[in-house]
Parts: C-alpha cells; structure tokens; sequence
C-alpha cells in the first residue's frame, strides 16, 4: 500500500480500522440525567484550567442508551458532566464515560477527545422506575445505580434542548514515544443538529460506589437538584480546538 493511500485511513488496523468513516447519527437515544450538588474541594482537584467553576457546585450524572448509531450499531455509555464557563460561555467538562461498545470508545478517544473507558452501563425500564447502572471489570463491580420516576411530569422541549446540546469541553492528551507529551489540548464540541422526541421532569435518586479506576463518586452526591428523561435524534457536532497548553 502506497503512502497516499495510508494516510487517508482513519485508524488502525489498517486491514480493519476501528473508527467508521462516516458521520454518526443517533436514532431514538434515551438519556437519563441527575443533577446533583457535590463538594467545591472534589471539583476543584478535577475541573483544568482555564475551565472555570460557576457558582453552585454542580454535577450532570448520565445514563444514555444508544440503540441505532450509525457505524456504531447499539451500545451504552454511563458519565458525569461538570457546568463550567471558558471565555463567557457556560458549557460542561466531560469528566469521565464508561462505555460498552470498543468501536465508539476508540472513535471517541482516538478520534475526538471523549475521555471514554470500558465498563457496563445499562439503561431500562423497571415496573414503574426508569433504572440506570454501570458496573466495571471482570468481576462486574457497581459504580452506580440511578433511578426516576418514569414518565412523571413533561418537561419543556427548549429546556431539553438546551441541556443535550449543551457545549461540551474535554481533554485531549497524547504523548510522544518518549512520553512527553505530544497533544495537550482544550477540545470544545456542540451538538445542534437535533430532534427531541420526549422529554420528562421527575423525582430521582443516586448511589455511588468508589473505585479507583471509574472514581465516580469521587465527586460525592450531597444533594439531587434536577432530573431528566429525553428521547432525541441527533448528530453529535465536530469538535475543535479552543487551547493549547504547550503553547
């Protein structure tokens, strides 16, 4: 294979990339998200700079169910989002995602700046309780059980709206051979392209278990402020670089 022709792959293997060369469209994706207050300290030791905290010490836990991606088929991805501002504009850190689906961790990570981990998140319907759960390693171990009232109340759709596309900040760090680093960037990414489908209000509560690899509860729960149950279509937006911290 010709050099020209390497270059335009998107990753490796080369005989069977990873990563989809295609555009990624979600059909029917279900979030369920729980705001919650933690501790300043907790936000303080993970949020980077030039990131700034706003005036509440707030996390965004989700659950999402996607059942149809393009490229990507079906998988679940479970993640805390912390409200920051960059510049004026509020937006969220994207602080940890665990996933189980290897193509859309690798498209996520590799590609993009997705700070995306291995695990076992599922997103269901129990009785009368929307129910969210993530476990990791072999062993299945649980990191996080979240339930909702299934269904309660509407929510307005320009709030869903605003919530799903939210700008969204994260990390991208790749280092050289040599371990230096190579990439030290401040990645920002929008989704605009969307269709909300439902969305509900309702009552919700949240236990996290600690673990060293998946430190959700790093971030502790002290208070829930606000829960959500949002069916959308959508495509997520292209992420770009907004800082570089090795310049």
């Amino acid at each position: 294979m010709k050099a020209e022709e390497i270059i335009k792959r998107m990753s490796t293997p080369l005989c069977a990339p990873a990563i989809p060369p295609c555009a990624h469209r979600f059909n029917r994706r279900e979030h369920l998200f729980i705001t919650y207050e933690t501790d300043w300290d907790a936000l303080r030791q993970v949020v980077p700079e030039p990131l700034e905290l706003l005036e509440r010490p707030l996390v965004r836990f989700e659950v999402m169910r996607m059942p149809d991606t393009t490229g990507y088929g079906s998988y679940s991805e479970c993640g805390q989002a912390i409200p920051v501002s960059y510049q004026g504009e509020q937006g969220e850190y994207l602080h940890l995602m665990v996933l189980d689906g290897f193509g859309p961790m690798a498209g996520g990570r590799e590609a993009h700046a997705y700070p995306k981990k291995p695990g076992f998140p599922k997103l269901f319907v129990d009785g009368e309780t929307l129910v969210g759960t993530c476990e990791v390693g072999e062993s299945r171990q649980r990191i996080a059980t979240a339930t909702m009232t299934y269904k309660y109340w509407p929510m307005d759709i320009q709030q869903a709206r605003a919530q799903i596309g939210s700008p969204t900040f994260m990390l991208k760090l790749q280092p050289n051979y040599d371990g230096t680093p190579r990439i030290a960037e401040l990645i920002r990414a929008q989704t605009t392209d969307m269709e909300i489908l439902e969305a509900w209000n309702g009552q919700a509560r949240l236990e996290l278990h600690p673990h060293v690899f998946a430190p959700l509860a790093d971030l502790p729960v002290r208070r829930i402020v606000s829960c959500a149950h949002i069916l959308t279509n959508l495509t997520l937006g292209q992420p770009v670089k907004v800082y570089d911290y090795l310049q």
